[in-house]
């Protein structure tokens, strides 16, 4: 099979012709159809967290494709139905953080395209326990950004406490935030939506944001106090100076929401301003299962558009290039079909 492999931190990726995978136990085989490309598969690739993945391995954690094998023990997903392989690959199902509807916190989880290799391949084994199923009027092309950038999203504007009357402002209007922006409206709050590009705050506008700041001209903070403050501020742009406006964006009793993960990400807090507003300063990490079933639900009932472009595999190292120069409108998502 055809696979996308990382096999040094420092090289280009290398199109490579690998055996296929026999599923183990509890593991389903997935033809994969379409893989979505996340800035965490860039940060994979070249080694920028603290914890870092083993060479050589296969990036990709928006896998969507058919499953053509099962293991033995696997009892509820059957040949020929359709799953996504989310990030979490697997958790240990018994922790209190498992047990509880936290299993993205568990501490013995593994993660597709990081300590498991993920889509970037024709074909990827997943937990049959952690695979999702997509509903068939889904598009592969569109079921993939969801099982990352939908589902994040998804769960930051859930943990934001985003609600009819709110004012959630959205930071970063990419493969991310133009998704958070939609279901921030769906929750019926009233949207802030910030970027640095003429694209992006067009992007913004068509999506239906009620409110849209140009962050290069003018002053996000000011702005969004000229309209009340933000109850809720989701923050996606890959930038420190994003942060910080965004917290300072929050009115009194506020919540700023961290999902972007840049390599050298810090924030600093005023402590006295912090204690004394009420603020709060949460971090989010992909969602649950659960979480992205109810994602796939959303745009089947036509309340989600997917903004992407799509890529052959072999253009894997161009398609870095393009999302780290800002050249994307939102998502790539790579056809294997």
């Amino acid at each position: 099979m055809k696979a996308a492999v990382v096999r040094d931190f420092t090289a280009p990726l290398t199109i490579e012709d690998r055996p296929l995978p026999e599923p183990g136990a509890h593991q389903v085989r997935v033809r994969i159809e379409a893989c979505g490309l996340c800035h965490t598969d860039i940060h994979a690739a070249r080694g920028d967290w603290p914890v870092k993945p083993t060479p050589p391995f296969v990036p990709g954690h928006e896998g969507v494709g058919i499953v053509d094998a099962v293991g033995p023990e696997v009892r509820h997903v059957q040949v020929g139905e359709r799953v996504a392989i989310p990030w979490l690959a697997d958790a240990c199902g018994r922790c209190d953080y498992c047990v509880t509807g936290w299993e993205t916190l568990c501490l013995r989880q593994h993660n597709s395209g990081y300590s498991v290799d993920g889509g970037y391949a024709e074909y990827a084994l997943a937990h049959g326990d952690y695979v999702v199923p997509v509903p068939d009027a889904l598009d592969p092309l569109d079921a993939a950004p969801l099982t990352c950038a939908g589902v994040t999203t998804y769960k930051a504007v859930k943990v934001s406490g985003a609600r009819p009357g709110a004012r959630v402002l959205v930071s970063g209007i990419g493969g991310l935030g133009h998704l958070a922006l939609q279901y921030a409206r769906i929750a019926g709050a009233e949207t802030v939506a910030v970027d640095v590009t003429d694209e992006k705050l067009a992007l913004a506008r068509e999506l239906g944001a009620d409110h849209v700041i140009d962050a290069r001209t003018q002053d996000v903070v000011a702005e969004t106090h000229k309209l009340g403050g933000a109850d809720a501020a989701i923050s996606l742009a890959v930038s420190n100076a994003s942060f910080q406006a965004a917290y300072g964006a929050l009115r009194r009793g506020g919540t700023l929401v961290l999902v972007a993960l840049p390599a050298e990400g810090r924030l600093e807090l005023p402590v006295f301003d912090t204690v004394l507003n009420g603020t709060k300063v949460i971090g989010s990490i992909v969602g649950t299962r659960q979480d992205l079933a109810e994602v796939f639900r959303l745009h089947r009932l036509g309340r989600t558009r997917v903004i992407r472009e799509s890529r052959q595999l072999e253009e894997v190292n161009a398609c870095f290039d393009e999302v780290l120069a800002g050249k994307v409108s939102a998502r790539l998502v790579f056809d294997l079909r």
